[in-house]
């Protein structure tokens, strides 16, 4: 089965901006309080995390300032989208962007309201309302700091590329159906899924058509794409905004704004939590906790990527993280997550350490205490337009077609995870899109495991005997793992002997068993002996014959002196067998 590196499975150490795990020394600590502790303290910002910060401030602000620009369209439209509106957009863009950035484990990510979250987001606003998706996100955070004190940070790497990339080319459509409303002017489409909603707003503009809102959106998308293959450095989409908002404010055209927004953060409030509800929205929790995991600690390996001598600590990324997703509701904000698109600005830029992504969100609350009213004027359709932009840049075409051509299983994997997603849910795509994979990948193992049968050492014995040797004994060499998926065909080839009288079964090369691999190999040596075949085992290693003597297989080989270090000991055994006379 084939994976991403979306973690690290040994200790980090220091990359060139110093972002490293502290070195852990002796623990004094005993216990499962102290374990915990220990825990924490590693997972806080220490000196070394800000030692880079000294090292090159006026490109991480330049680098920061540019993040800001580009992320400021986006945390609007994001916020939008996901039901709770813009305001909710931009408090998580600034209080998840700064929480995140002090306490993650990378020195360029940079985190904030993603298209990702907000597909999980909005059946959650259908069924609980704002106050349900506040919670939510609290939950979510708690879960992320649990996954951070487990350290299971490093074991998202395992989850398969075509799962990957087919939730993320799903992700894109169903980001690009959920613009298709306000791209399209209109505010009242209705549904249960987004496709749904998408395929009532068309119905709804084909009877009051609003032409003005798709040119608007369909004129920010074109510049945004088209500008950056020109002049990939500049922030088209802010420009592409600016220009629909001035637009909007000279030329009487019917356009719905995004409407007045508070200037300044929202006074903090736990009004939102309900213990009782703990039970109801833990589903939708793990799914966020879950989506926040895997974009996070994808969107810092692909900064690792972009540099040289960086290496991100997946688990210090969880728990910062979690901390942002505990900071957001407290003020209004949504679920955040890493941002890959605004993490690839950020290294582009210059950015060398987490000055960059804190200057980010600096910016970001500037903008909403200096320019609110402005934002405000901003049409929908132009925020549309911006996140149709964006799903084609998520789509990567060729490395879909890749996936595609690599296997079948690769294929299915990919389909399947990609066609849920769309139709149902994100979360559902990632059940489905693992199990398929991991169906595909224990069909592979258990194909590569062979019996084959192989000739016997001639040795010096006369042609008489070779002949009766090649009558009545047969060697057997079981390559590969003898595991579940492969046991029973295993099994039906070994019942298959006739017309021996020793089976010699060379077991060095098998590569692994587990205990429905020994039963059935124990099945198998019954079943011969009982038609009256002499079973010889050799070559078993010391790990595999622990898990056959656990079970209780062969215990009658073991006895009656049939089980051999080696095979030809075992030949050896075999003729003298065969051949009552040779010595």
């Amino acid at each position: 089965m084939s994976g991403t590196a979306l973690g690290h499975g040994s200790p980090p150490t220091a990359g060139r901006n110093g972002n490293a795990a502290r070195p852990q020394g002796p623990r004094r600590s005993q216990g499962a309080p102290g374990l915990v502790r220990d825990r924490v303290l590693g997972l806080l910002p220490g000196r070394a995390d800000w030692a880079a910060v000294r090292r090159s401030p006026r490109g991480d602000l330049l680098a920061g300032l540019t993040v800001a620009v580009v992320a400021l369209p986006l945390a609007l439209a994001f916020g939008v989208t996901s039901g709770l509106g813009a305001p909710a957009g931009l408090v998580t863009a600034v209080l998840a962007g700064a929480v995140a950035a002090v306490f993650g484990g990378s020195n360029l990510q940079v985190s904030g309201p993603t298209g990702a979250m907000t597909v999980v987001l909005v059946p959650v606003v259908q069924q609980f309302g704002p106050t349900g998706v506040l919670m939510v996100g609290a939950m979510a955070g708690l879960i992320l700091i649990a996954l951070a004190l487990a350290r299971l940070g490093r074991y998202v790497r395992y989850l398969p590329t075509p799962v990957i990339e087919g939730f993320t080319a799903g992700i894109a459509v169903v980001i690009g159906l959920q613009q298709v409303p306000a791209a399209l002017g209109v505010t009242d489409a209705h549904g249960e899924r987004v496709w749904a909603v998408a395929a009532d707003a068309v119905a709804r503009f084909v009877v009051h058509p609003r032409p003005a809102a798709v040119a608007v959106a369909l004129g920010v998308a074109a510049l945004m794409l088209l500008g950056a293959r020109w002049r990939p450095a500049v922030p088209f989409s802010l420009l592409g905004v600016g220009a629909a908002t001035v637009l909007a404010e000279t030329v009487p055209v019917e356009l719905v704004r995004i409407g007045t927004l508070p200037q300044g953060l929202p006074a903090p409030s736990l009004g939102f939590l309900d213990l009782g509800a703990v039970s109801v929205l833990l589903p939708s929790a793990l799914a966020v906790a879950a989506l926040a995991a895997l974009e996070s600690l994808l969107s810092a390996t692909v900064a690792d990527a972009m540099t040289v001598g960086e290496r991100h600590d997946p688990d210090r990324e969880l728990f910062g993280q979690g901390l942002a997703n505990l900071a957001s509701p407290v003020f209004g904000g949504i679920p955040a997550t890493a941002a890959i698109a605004r993490t690839a600005v950020n290294v582009r830029a210059g950015a060398s350490s987490k000055l960059a992504a804190l200057t980010h969100a600096v910016a970001l609350a500037g903008i909403v205490l200096a320019a609110a009213p402005l934002v405000g004027r901003i049409p929908l359709a132009a925020l549309a337009g911006v996140l149709l932009a964006t799903t084609v840049r998520m789509v990567e075409a060729g490395s879909l077609w890749a996936l595609a051509r690599a296997t079948r299983g690769d294929a299915l994997v990919l389909v399947l995870t990609f066609a849920v997603t769309v139709i149902w849910d994100l979360v559902t795509a990632v059940a489905v899109g693992v199990g398929v994979a991991v169906v595909v990948a224990l069909r592979a193992v258990a194909r590569s495991a062979k019996l084959e049968q192989v000739p016997l050492d001639p040795g010096e014995h006369s042609a008489e005997e070779h002949a009766l040797l090649a009558e009545r004994i047969v060697a057997y060499r079981l390559d590969g793992p003898l595991f579940f998926a492969a046991a029973h065909t295993f099994l039906l080839e070994l019942s298959d002997v006739a017309d021996v009288r020793v089976v010699i079964l060379r077991m060095s090369r098998v590569t692994t068993i587990d205990a429905t691999g020994a039963q059935v190999l124990g099945d198998a040596i019954r079943r011969l002996r009982g038609r009256g075949i002499t079973v010889l085992l050799s070559g078993v290693t010391p790990g595999h014959d622990q898990v056959l003597t656990t079970l209780g297989v062969a215990e009658e080989l073991r006895r009656d002196g049939l089980v051999f270090p080696d095979t030809p000991a075992a030949i050896h055994h075999a003729r003298r067998l065969a051949l009552p006379g040779a010595r």
